[in-house]
């Protein structure tokens, strides 16, 4: 498995995760829980920027790795 395809699955896993926390705080009626969700379901989007970044970086450097 190459480099690329690892960073794209990666991609693709956080953006699941992410999307599962911002259901799990649309379902719910607890407040806390629909907090922590959100605040989940945030932080995963930032690491989504991050490996998105990063995949950026590894096409510049790895034109093969390019989708």
């Amino acid at each position: 498995m190459t480099v690329g395809t690892q960073m794209q699955q990666a991609i693709a896993g956080v953006q699941s995760a992410s999307a599962t926390m911002k259901t799990f705080a649309l379902e719910t009626e607890d407040k806390e829980a629909k907090e922590q969700f959100q605040q989940l379901s945030e932080q995963l989007d930032n690491a989504l920027g991050i490996l998105k970044g990063r995949q950026q970086y590894i096409e510049e450097q790895e034109p093969q790795y390019k989708k």
